[in-house]
């Protein structure tokens, strides 16, 4: 059994959203993660969406994009991003996810699931920008992503942890300096709690087109950090 991450999957497929805003990678999408979905994932397997996965507003209409991610394999676990208007309350979600007989769908929101024997854990993030209503924000992301990890040590106990925001936790800021152009890292109070429980891996998206150059991917604080938006990932899901 595997587990595999894919962020920023955008469906639209009650109405036309373009995403080729982004980049003429971005036409038919959603065709292609389908195809290299069905090549790579088996039932048995997870995979993660951290985020943005849908454009619709409301739970209601959300029908037809649940309905595309049932039918793939796997067992899919979904957290929210910034442009998940249609998320509600847990409870709400599960219920529609019952009623239309979605089986193999669920969320993580301020709670933690368990894969074997990985625990699976996270929040949305918001962005890291020094203005009084972003540390409002991400102040109370953070105090999410604690009971999110702290869920996964009380009911699963000491295993490794793989924690899923949707904002990256950490960027890449350039910095211009007299002579060129550098790279700043700007890391945010997640890491320090991701720190704090002994998280070793972290996926994040949000990030597309021209936003790629933020991201940061490698070891801070023993923790691997990879950056999985679709688009980066050229619309192929990554193996963890």
């Amino acid at each position: 059994m595997s587990i595999y991450a894919i962020g920023d999957l955008h469906l639209s497929l009650n109405k036309e959203k373009p995403m080729d805003i982004f980049g003429g990678n971005w036409k038919n999408h959603e065709q292609k993660i389908k195809e290299n979905w069905k090549n790579t994932v088996q039932d048995t397997d997870l995979v993660i969406l951290p985020g943005d996965f849908s454009w619709e507003m409301h739970l209601k209409d959300m029908y037809n994009d649940f309905a595309y991610l049932n039918e793939l394999p796997g067992k899919k676990l979904l957290l929210k991003g910034n442009h998940d208007y249609w998320w509600t309350t847990l409870a709400k979600m599960r219920e529609f996810l019952q009623e239309n007989k979605f089986e193999n769908i669920d969320f993580v929101y301020n709670n933690s699931y368990l894969f074997e024997d990985k625990i699976i854990a996270g929040t949305r993030g918001w962005a890291l920008n020094d203005t009084e209503n972003s540390d409002k924000m991400n102040h109370r992301e953070e105090e999410r992503l604690k009971l999110s990890l702290q869920s996964g040590v009380d009911n699963f106990g000491d295993k490794e942890i793989i924690c899923i925001m949707h904002y990256p936790p950490i960027i890449e800021e350039n910095k211009n300096d007299a002579n060129n152009q550098s790279k700043n890292l700007k890391v945010s109070n997640y890491v320090q709690i991701m720190k704090e429980y002994n998280v070793k891996t972290c996926l994040y998206g949000h990030l597309h087109g021209e936003s790629h150059k933020e991201a940061f991917e490698g070891i801070i604080e023993g923790i691997n950090f990879k950056l999985v938006s679709s688009d980066y990932l050229d619309f192929k899901l990554y193996k963890v």
